[in-house]
């Protein structure tokens, strides 16, 4: 087997390479992708980082290295991505699991859950979590991707919760059937207009659905406020992502429907990121 450089040699190349090409968190980036090339852990790079690399594991680091430097996502060329402590796997078919979203799941497991529904499951990282952190909960996933539903069935297996967990087609509520304690989504909340202000990563890369209503961002909303009163259990909640500038109107939007915003809850940054919703008509 040909000998090539050592771990630190070309760990050190590819920080200056994404620095140059204007990545973000270069140094973090390179360490992911050097980690993923080796096959070792992330917590035992720097063990490994002495040793020589073999001249197949080099050239696929730097074919890495470029396509990163490119911009595409680093979830998407390792596979996967971590969410709230578990690896998700990961594809252009879906949206990168974010921080931001766990406030949502924070939220969500503040009270009891015995029948979850989630709009648009992408990844499925909600859903799944979810169902992994309660135990005896069941819960359905929908999403209009047929590409984006493999993947949700894939990390239901993967993360031993398939059994609870049924993942269907749909159009928001068009092919859902029953009550649940708990309805959540992350919906795509970008206006068309704001597309161009994304970093390259997401408007390039990140499923374009998932992404926009192609409108101003509220469309998903309407929807799911208009039709989710007749799939709330009495004293049911409806929990929503929502863009930093949103609260006001997605508010608005869910008092329209006659939900009565209960929490709008702030990300690590301060920003506001998720509305927590009941429908008085079904009790509280």
């Amino acid at each position: 087997m040909s000998e090539g450089p050592r771990g630190s040699v070309l760990l050190t190349q590819a920080v200056k390479r994404l620095n140059e090409a204007g990545v973000p968190g270069a140094a973090r980036d390179a360490r992911r992708l050097l980690s993923h090339a080796l096959g070792v852990a992330a917590g035992r790079l720097t063990l490994a980082l002495p040793d020589p690399v073999t001249v197949a594991q080099a050239a696929a680091f730097h074919a890495l290295v470029e396509r990163r430097a490119a911009r595409e996502p680093v979830s998407h060329l390792t596979g996967e991505r971590m969410f709230y402590g578990r690896n998700f796997k990961v594809t252009a078919d879906v949206l990168d699991p974010r921080p931001e979203t766990e406030v949502l799941i924070e939220a969500a497991l503040s009270q009891p859950i015995e029948t979850i529904l989630d709009l648009g499951t992408g990844s499925g990282c909600i859903l799944l979590t979810l169902l992994a952190e309660t135990i005896g909960s069941r819960g359905v996933g929908v999403d209009l991707s047929v590409e984006a539903l493999q993947v949700a069935k894939d990390n239901a297996v993967a993360l031993e919760v398939s059994a609870r967990a049924r993942i269907i087609r749909s159009h928001w509520f068009d092919e859902v059937e029953g009550l649940f304690d708990l309805i959540v989504s992350n919906p795509p909340y970008i206006a068309d207009w704001e597309l161009e202000d994304l970093a390259p990563e997401v408007r390039e890369y990140e499923p374009r659905m998932a992404l926009t209503d192609e409108a101003d961002g509220l469309e998903a909303y309407r929807a799911i406020y208009a039709g989710a009163a007749p799939f709330l259990a009495p004293g049911g909640r409806l929990i929503v992502e929502i863009g930093h500038t949103q609260a006001e109107d997605v508010s608005k939007i869910a008092v329209d429907a006659g939900f009565a915003p209960v929490a709008i809850l702030q990300d690590l940054d301060g920003k506001d990121r998720v509305i927590v919703s009941v429908c008085p008509e079904n009790g509280l």
